[in-house]
């Protein structure tokens, strides 16, 4: 898959969708101003790539880092969108994994939680997660 071997930078994310039995894995990160704004919201597994980081190893790392699942295949490309701030891009991913996610930083996420596809909290990230769930389901 092409988009896996995107050479990134610092405006460069990527984000896994991990869905199981029609639900989608969420892991709750509270934001701080530094990094963005004092804010709670749902969101994937993922994260910026560091410069020059290829977009796949990016994927993997950041995943890793976050749940601790290292064992995971990538099914499809599901596009991308723009990221929470400006410039950011935002690449996603349709993860498989049949490891369960751990809170790997307690300093950023309070839990990991799979909820049903259709039934997403209304503090999610990014409203362009339901298109790209959509793009998946059908």
């Amino acid at each position: 898959m092409k988009e896996l071997e995107l050479i990134g930078d610092a405006r460069t994310c990527s984000s896994a969708f991990f869905v199981r039995e029609g639900m989608i894995l969420l892991g709750l990160r509270h934001y701080t101003p530094d990094k963005w704004k004092a804010i709670s919201v749902w969101t994937t597994p993922g994260g910026r790539c560091d410069e020059g980081e290829v977009l796949g190893q990016n994927l993997i790392r950041e995943t890793n880092e976050e749940t601790g699942i290292q064992n995971f295949s990538v099914k499809k490309y599901l596009g991308n969108y723009s990221g929470a701030k400006e410039g950011d891009i935002v690449h996603v991913f349709h993860c498989e994994t049949d490891q369960e996610a751990r809170l790997m930083e307690p300093e950023n996420f309070s839990e990991w939680k799979w909820f049903p596809i259709g039934m997403l909290p209304e503090n999610t990230i990014s409203p362009h997660i339901k298109r790209m769930l959509n793009l998946l389901i059908q």
